[in-house]
């Protein structure tokens, strides 16, 4: 976790205005997650965290504005309502163990670095992967790991995950991810295919093992990318 927050580069209110529009959302569409209201740990954290500081110094003016955005290597930082609706969806426990496939430029990382006690975070492209590194370090957030690397493989030194959140749509859930998740905890994935062009999915593994899955809105996803990428 860290101490770093919008009111200290005087951009609080426009943080506070996205979390409002995110809250109004959320209980238009309280079918897709089943409540018309986010949990208070996942507001405060999306409170909490300077999106601007996330964001490509060209993109800065919108920053707060309910929208994904480029960064970067055919890239995007996530629609804010879509970062708080997965942290809502993965149930992240303040004593969890998270792993994040795409890290990108480390938002959706901050985020969960306010609800876990420890965040892993891989991303393909190798200079996002630093870059997101040296950005999260310099707004203190020592609960995140970064690696560059292949998220489809997960990161199985550290596994199992109380909770797993992929942030790049895949054409099916990868198997290495399903080993890594622990008893009792659930994935948040967006899945091609289906009736949707992409489905967010959330799968439970229950105490026993079993796997329980079940669709939750469309959504729109860059691929989920193969093999360390050097270059844009």
């Amino acid at each position: 976790m860290t101490d770093a927050d919008p009111t200290q580069v005087g951009r609080r209110e426009e943080c506070l205005a996205m979390v409002r529009e995110i809250e109004a959302e959320v209980r238009e569409t309280v079918g897709w997650i089943g409540r018309a209201a986010l949990d208070p740990r996942v507001i405060a954290a999306m409170e909490r965290v300077p999106r601007h500081e996330f964001v490509p110094p060209s993109k800065s003016a919108a920053a707060y504005a309910n929208t994904p955005l480029p960064i970067g290597y055919g890239q995007t930082i996530s629609q804010p309502y879509i970062v708080a609706v997965m942290s809502e969806l993965a149930q992240v426990r303040e004593d969890g163990v998270v792993l994040e496939v795409g890290t990108g430029c480390g938002y959706q990382s901050a985020v969960l670095a306010q609800l876990a006690r420890r965040v892993y975070t891989i991303e393909v492209v190798a200079e996002l992967a630093q870059q997101a590194r040296e950005r999260l370090a310099r707004l203190g957030y020592s609960n995140v790991e970064v690696r560059a690397g292949d998220g489809w493989e997960g990161w199985p030194e550290h596994a199992p995950f109380d909770a797993i959140v992929v942030t790049a749509a895949a054409d099916e859930v990868p198997p290495p991810l399903i080993a890594q998740l622990a008893a009792g905890g659930r994935m948040v994935i967006p899945v091609r295919g289906g009736f949707f062009a992409q489905e967010l999915v959330v799968i439970e593994r229950d105490a026993g093992g079993g796997l329980k899955t079940r669709g939750v809105l469309p959504v729109r996803f860059v691929p989920l990318r193969r093999h360390t990428v050097e270059e844009a």
